[in-house]
């Protein structure tokens, strides 16, 4: 293959990686070297200034030595294979940031040999980015389970951010479909860069000049949808893998059929999904700023996600005793559980009540949703909730994301009815744009 043929087949196969998460560093530009990693924006997604940044996300190679049976990357798969060599790669990276394309680089592989082959291919790639050709831009790198503890290292000292995968949600599932992978040597580089982190902070402290080591953190993926674990066992996961390994993000990846004709695995005609990865997003950012806990959001008795409510409505319809809450005398922690009353508005709310009485038109300018916040609170004793409290069925309804008229055409959406499957966006793909200036003769 020429480069631009690899460059097709290896973006195609790093679709379903994900990456669109903030830098968490702050780099600014040096003279003499290329780029610079800001914070808060990296991978399409919007910077503390509004900017949204992007960047390569590529594999090194898709010719994988594994052979899980839910990755289109398999070593059984009937799929085009392609390589890249470390100078390929490097090149490709720095044309596509002089021409203003990028502004770093998501590099992930397949399994190429062993473990350890793989991981010096990386490392070999950032060393000439970093060192060669002097690049300052940010470099998201994916840690290889299983390859010698120093080589994750020494990729540390290179990347921004790193990653390890912990695919599915249990080892039960992990020896069903991915036998050559294990849940201790995925955790294993996981423990190794939390500690790395940690001994960095300390010499950072004392010696200024110390090299940072992976000074975004670190992040993993879980694919769901693929096995039959729970929600409740998904989020109860999440949260251990935060406490635990001090992780930025855990990102969840619905699983799209690819495999045709596995008894292990959803049908090709299964929709992905997607609702269900929403509310697990949803609910990692409960667990992340909000201060819930995974067990309040999910139960024995209830161990799935409500297809109809967010999971905060959710708590809230189920917890009435907890409201009304009076905005005035409610303390900070509550505030946040109010449905329609995110983190910035209760920090809002919790600074101007210290100089007058709040109403429903103060908390509106506050950044208030009153549609759902008014059935949970009160001002200076008052409500304007237009429903009984005593009935949080009726309220449910009230606040559900699609209403009573749309509740069961949802549930048939959600159950895989009437479902179109999502377009996978391609880095080749002409854009509606493009098709408009080739019927005109532009292009």
């Amino acid at each position: 293959m020429n480069l631009m043929e690899k460059l097709e087949v290896l973006t195609d196969a790093a679709k379903y990686d994900v990456a669109c998460t903030s830098s968490g560093v702050d780099r600014p530009a040096v003279p003499g070297r290329l780029g610079s990693a800001v914070k808060a924006g990296i991978c399409h997604s919007f910077a503390a200034d509004g900017r949204c940044i992007s960047l390569l996300k590529v594999l090194l190679s898709n010719d994988c030595a594994f052979d899980c049976a839910y990755c289109v990357n398999r070593r059984t798969a009937d799929s085009p294979r392609a390589t890249f060599t470390p100078e390929e790669l490097c090149r490709l990276t720095m044309e596509f940031y002089r021409r203003n394309y990028i502004e770093g680089l998501f590099l992930s592989s397949a399994v190429v040999k062993n473990p350890d082959y793989t991981c010096e291919l990386m490392l070999q790639t950032l060393r000439m980015l970093r060192e060669k050709e002097k690049f300052w831009g940010y470099v998201h790198v994916k840690a290889i389970p299983g390859a010698d503890p120093l080589l994750t290292q020494r990729l540390g000292f290179y990347a921004d951010r790193m990653s390890v995968n912990i695919e599915l949600p249990s080892q039960k599932s992990l020896s069903l479909l991915a036998p050559q992978k294990s849940k201790e040597k995925i955790l294993k580089p996981m423990g190794q860069i939390r500690d790395g982190i940690q001994e960095n902070a300390h010499d950072l402290a004392v010696y200024r000049g110390a090299p940072r080591f992976v000074p975004a953190g670190q992040s993993t993926q879980m694919i769901i949808g693929a096995t039959p674990e729970s929600d409740r066992q998904i989020l109860n996961l999440t949260e251990g893998l935060y406490k635990k390994y001090s992780l930025k993000r855990v990102f969840f990846s619905a699983y799209m059929p690819v495999v045709e004709n596995s008894s292990l695995l959803p049908a090709r005609s299964t929709p992905p999904p997607l609702l269900r990865e929403h509310r697990l997003y949803q609910a990692d950012w409960l667990l992340r700023f909000y201060g819930f806990a995974a067990g309040e959001i999910l139960d024995d008795a209830h161990p799935d996600f409500n297809p109809l409510l967010d999971p905060k409505c959710n708590w809230a319809v189920n917890h009435m005793e907890h409201f009304p809450l009076e905005i005035n005398k409610a303390p900070y922690e509550m505030l946040l559980r109010v449905p329609g009353i995110g983190v910035k508005s209760a920090m809002r709310i919790r600074s101007a009540r210290r100089y007058c009485q709040l109403d429903f038109e103060g908390l509106k300018k506050l950044g208030v949703v009153l549609k759902r916040a008014r059935y949970f609170i009160t001002c200076k004793g008052k409500s304007i909730s237009p429903l009984p409290m005593d009935n949080p069925a009726v309220i449910a309804g009230a606040i559900s994301e699609r209403g009573f008229a749309q509740n069961a055409a949802s549930l048939q959406s959600w159950q895989g009815e009437a479902f179109s499957a999502p377009e996978q966006l391609s880095l080749f793909a002409p854009t509606p744009a493009d098709k408009v200036q080739r019927l005109t003769g532009q292009i």
